[in-house]
């Protein structure tokens, strides 16, 4: 097993991953910024160094920095987390160059995955239904309305090289097209470096639905699947397994075409299959290269560990895991603690905190890196904690989750947990009755 295994990320995933590598018994090198040097990752990592000031291109993206750390530590792998450089396919190259293990997908898969026209080519080859939409990336804003008009409107102007809802517009109408075609492209440049956009059929009522994936060499296996369609302008705040929505004939058939493509391209390591599903039919939406900030929900009720998985993939290049070792019991919510006001359109709330009480009791579990003290920073992500609950069905689960959402006390700065509290007793999330679209849709705040 390795010996070392530096942590290129902060916050939350980065402590989760220390606490894998500590019960792998892998010495573990924290990195920060200056404003980090007294956060819980940094603590409980046995060595750390800091690689730059607050400002992320200067310290977590500064991928120079990064490689100085590891050759300074003499760390044997990185593992990138989620975020920052988790998805970027020249790090990971770097690394593989320098011979140093990336916890993660190879730079090829990177590169292959993380450009979602040429990750929808791959998907469609290898048996994956998709949506329907334009077969490449498309500059010409004539052009792009004369193909809208043919799929017909709504449709959906999206980022070649994005994720997380940036260079993503919803057009509506022929009249509004030039402006939003011009915007997307404007925000892919700005977020992404590349102004490439395509197009794809707008759905009005889909859920989002999800395959993990473990691979090594020789074997794929799923985790089942998460049901992420509580969403605010498409960022995730509640994920749920298994899905109300899906029966055990479409699931089947979902895992197995998931299971088929990932194994074709000969992908390594840990990520998730994205899809659209409306209407009793699933499309493929994109892949992620990574763990995701959802994977708990996974681990809850199947009993596996995800990083640890990641981790002996890297060490062997096999997993461990057969799909007959999958057994999942019961059901899983995460709730998405963010330091943001909802009633304030979601402004961030940085601050200190001055009082943090966190639940625990059957079934229940934190991950955070939060404590009474500790500064909230504008610098970064508003992601805070997440808050997981099992229950031995989706009743019960909603049940544990409400008595911990009310047993959670962070004082000094505004979070979403009210919002959560509000979201969790809504008839129609008790009832299963939302889309992606409910939230942007129907005023809860």
């Amino acid at each position: 097993m390795f010996k070392k295994i530096l942590i290129a990320n902060r916050g939350e995933i980065a402590v989760r991953v220390i606490r894998a590598c500590k019960e792998w018994g892998i010495s573990t090198v924290a990195v920060h910024s200056d404003v980090d040097r007294n956060s819980m990752h940094v603590k409980l990592a046995d060595e750390s160094v800091c690689i730059g000031s607050h400002q992320p291109a200067s310290s977590y993206l500064n991928i120079p920095a990064l490689l100085s750390a590891v050759d300074l530590t003499g760390a044997e792998a990185v593992h990138p987390g989620y975020g920052f450089l988790s998805e970027n396919a020249n790090f990971a190259r770097m690394l593989e160059e320098n011979k140093i293990k990336f916890v993660g997908a190879s730079s090829k898969h990177i590169e292959m995955m993380g450009d979602k026209i040429q990750a929808k080519k791959i998907a469609k080859e290898n048996g994956l239904p998709v949506i329907e939409g334009s077969e490449g990336g498309v500059n010409d804003v004539i052009e792009a309305k004369k193909l809208s008009k043919k799929i017909g409107f709504p449709v959906l102007i999206k980022a070649s090289g994005g994720g997380g809802g940036k260079g993503m517009k919803i057009v509506h109408n022929e009249k509004d097209f030039d402006l939003l075609f011009s915007t997307a492209r404007s925000e892919a440049k700005k977020y992404f470096g590349n102004e490439e956009v395509y197009i794809e059929k707008f759905f009005q009522n889909p859920r989002h639905i999800e395959v993990q994936i473990l691979a090594g060499k020789n074997r794929t296996v799923h985790l089942h699947e998460r049901d992420c369609s509580v969403q605010r302008r498409h960022q995730k705040l509640i994920e749920e397994t298994p899905s109300p929505v899906l029966n055990d004939k479409i699931r089947k058939d979902l895992f197995e075409r998931t299971v088929s493509m990932v194994s074709k391209i000969g992908y390594e390591g840990a990520g998730t299959v994205e899809f659209i599903y409306e209407d009793g039919k699933f499309y493929f939406l994109e892949m992620n290269t990574r763990v995701q900030v959802e994977h708990p929900v996974s681990e809850m009720v199947t009993g596996i560990d995800i990083i640890k998985e990641q981790i002996w993939i890297a060490h062997t290049g096999e997993t461990a895991l057969q799909q007959s070792d999958i057994n999942p019991r019961g059901h899983a919510i995460e709730c998405r603690i963010n330091a943001e006001d909802p009633s304030n359109n979601f402004q961030p709330s940085p601050g200190t905190i001055t009082m943090c009480n966190q639940p625990s009791g059957f079934r229940t579990r934190v991950d955070g890196a939060i404590f009474q003290g500790y500064k909230v920073t504008p610098y970064y992500d508003s992601l805070i904690c997440k808050l997981i609950c099992h229950g031995r069905n989706r009743t019960e689960a909603i049940q544990r989750m409400n008595r911990s959402l009310d047993e959670f006390v962070i004082d000094g700065i505004t979070t979403t947990i009210p919002l959560h509290k509000k979201l969790l007793n809504h008839e129609k999330f008790i009832n299963s009755d939302f889309n992606v679209s409910w939230l942007d849709n129907e005023k809860i705040v």
